[in-house]
């Protein structure tokens, strides 16, 4: 799984209030170690990686969260429906034991 964060700078060049409080609480609910890659949509250049890529995705809002896993791509612009989803469920498990087995090819399920 990858989890790509985007978050907005405004046209002041000021962080988005909004994403400076999304970020707060995944730092504050020990979230923030998974949080794979953070891209910014800077308002003052339509160019810039956050911003071509809420283009392709026809996003609006931000923040947003790009959920990769197993080549399916889901989008969420819903905080609360994020953490729920994705860093509460049991996939977080599920990805530790994948790992732990790819490391270590001595053990196996039991």
């Amino acid at each position: 799984m990858h989890i790509t964060l985007v978050k907005k700078i405004l046209a002041s060049g000021e962080p988005c209030r909004k994403c400076r409080d999304v970020e707060q609480r995944l730092k504050d609910g020990g979230h923030w170690p998974r949080i794979d890659e953070v891209i910014t949509a800077d308002e003052r250049d339509p160019n810039s990686p956050g911003m071509r890529l809420a283009k392709d995705l026809n996003i609006d809002l931000a923040p947003f969260f790009v959920v990769r896993d197993n080549g399916a791509v889901t989008i969420y612009t819903l905080y609360f429906k994020f953490v729920k989803e994705v860093l509460q469920s049991n996939h977080r498990q599920s990805d530790a034991d994948k790992e732990l087995l790819e490391n270590n090819p001595d053990l196996d399920f039991i």
